[in-house]
Parts: C-alpha cells; structure tokens; sequence
C-alpha cells in the first residue's frame, strides 16, 4: 500500500483569527510540507473540502488511495481532480489509461475514476505532481492539458512590480468541471507583487502553492480581512489556504511563480470584490 500521509485543516472565523500570532497563523493554513520523495502527501480543508496536496514518485509508482475523511471507495467516487506537473516528465495513469505530463503540463480527472497511479520518467529527475481535488456532482472527462491549450493573459505593469502572465488550465471558458479550477501565475523579471489589486470572494476559497523562487529568497503572503490583514512568511513549494472571506496577495524577495487553485459557489474567474491597496489595514 503507497504511504499517503494526510492531515485535517478545521475552518476559522475571522473573528478568531484577529487574535492568532504567528504560530497559530501558520498552524491553521501555512501548508509547510507539499512533497516529499516517493510519498503523496494530502491536506484536507474543511473550506469548501478542498484536497491540496503533492506526488513525488521517485523510484516506484504512487497510487492514489481513498483516504479515511472521504468515507469512499476510491479517492474520486464523489471528487474531481487537477493535477499540475511542476518537475520532470511523468506519467499519471487513469483507469488503466496513460497521461504523459512534461513540466507545466496538467491533467483534470472526473469524478468516478476508480484507479489513479503516478510515476516519474527517471528516478534522478522525478515527476513533481500537484493535485488539487473538490467534491463533484457530475462526471465530466478526463483531459491532458498542454500549455498551447491553456488561456494566457498579461496583467500589471512592471512600474507597480507586478508584471505577471496568467495561465488558466481549468477553468469555465476551457476544461469543464464542476467547481475546480486551477492555473500558473508567473510574475516578470523585476516585479514582486501578485494579485493586485487584493479582493476577497466570498462565493469561494482558494489554494496557493508558491514555486519558480530562487534558492535563499522569501515570500511574505498576505491574508485575513481587508480592516486586519496578516501576514505569513514562505518559502519554496510551500502552499497556504485563503478563506473566502480573506483577501490573498504576496511580495517576494524575488519574482516567482504560483499555483492557483479554487473551489466554491460558481466558476466565474472574474468574480472577485475588489480591495484597492488604500483600503487595507
């Protein structure tokens, strides 16, 4: 049986969280740990009951199990699954159906999957497999996506160091799911800020996984309501969990990249409440 190691994440009232310091901040969503070598590891938040977690299959395959606070069968009997290769070539195998995933290319699994197994083309360049899952009420197919077959768009300007380059993989105008929805944001040699102007969505939650940051570089990634932001410090291949009712943004010490995922009420990327930087406290 694969090692799946998995933990629960309880949601916060934003009243609590005004009075969190810096350990509690990072105990309830700071997910330190994504990846690990020829291991799965999975965070399941009660937001939305949103999966985020990581495969890192080195020398063996992985399986994806079903893990005990999904009370399923299989892992994707009521879920749906986005999977994002951020690492060497690998293959993720679907109901005995083989996906090749070269670096920054994804894969969306519908629900009722019964078997999903993941290795990496070469042990010394291993497959680095995000995945993203939320409960699903309809089966939709499960489709490779390839970068040409994303939606990119350009956004910021390098004045305001937040020139930056979207790019959706799941999303309502490109691969059909029920609610996940998954990209990159990658931010322009010179800019540091992601997410501006800050908003919160309170017909959603999302994920972000911080990658692409240089070795000895940081990420102060910024969160809670609009009158009593937070802060929590991040380094590479680290992820944190945004309530619907927080705003989500961050500077780095460099330019870097991100995985964004969400899950919630609709599929309208544009639905967002706008802070504008004045706004904040």
């Amino acid at each position: 049986m694969t090692e799946i190691n998995y933990e629960e994440r309880h949601a916060s009232h934003p009243d609590d969280v005004k009075r969190y310091d810096t350990n509690q901040l990072r105990q309830h969503f700071l997910i330190e740990k994504i990846f690990e070598k020829n291991k799965i590891l999975l965070t399941y938040s009660m937001y939305d009951r949103f999966v985020a977690g990581g495969a890192m299959p080195s020398e063996k395959p992985l399986p994806l199990h079903t893990i005990d606070p999904l009370k399923s069968n299989h892992f994707c009997d009521r879920r749906e699954v986005g999977i994002i290769n951020i690492g060497g070539e690998g293959t993720v195998t679907v109901d005995d159906e083989d996906y090749e995933l070269s670096n920054k290319e994804g894969l969306y699994i519908g629900m009722g999957a019964s078997s999903i197994t993941f290795k990496s083309k070469s042990s010394t360049n291993s497959a680095v497999l995000y995945i993203n899952s939320t409960p699903a009420h309809q089966s939709f197919p499960t489709t490779k996506i390839r970068l040409k077959d994303t939606i990119m768009l350009n956004l910021g300007k390098p004045e305001e160091a937040n020139e930056r380059q979207i790019i959706q993989y799941i999303v309502a105008s490109g691969i059909r799911s029920c609610q996940l929805q998954m990209g990159i944001t990658s931010l322009k040699t010179g800019s540091v800020w992601n997410t501006m102007p800050p908003h919160t969505h309170n017909r959603r939650m999302e994920v972000y996984l911080y990658i692409d940051l240089p070795d000895n570089q940081a990420i102060s990634h910024f969160m809670g309501e609009p009158k009593e932001t937070r802060h929590i410090w991040m380094t590479n291949r680290q992820a944190v969990i945004s309530p619907p009712w927080s705003i989500h943004c961050a500077s780095g010490t460099s330019n870097y990249s991100f995985v964004w995922g969400m899950a919630g009420e609709n599929l309208d990327f544009t639905d967002m409440d706008v802070v504008h930087p004045l706004e904040l406290r």
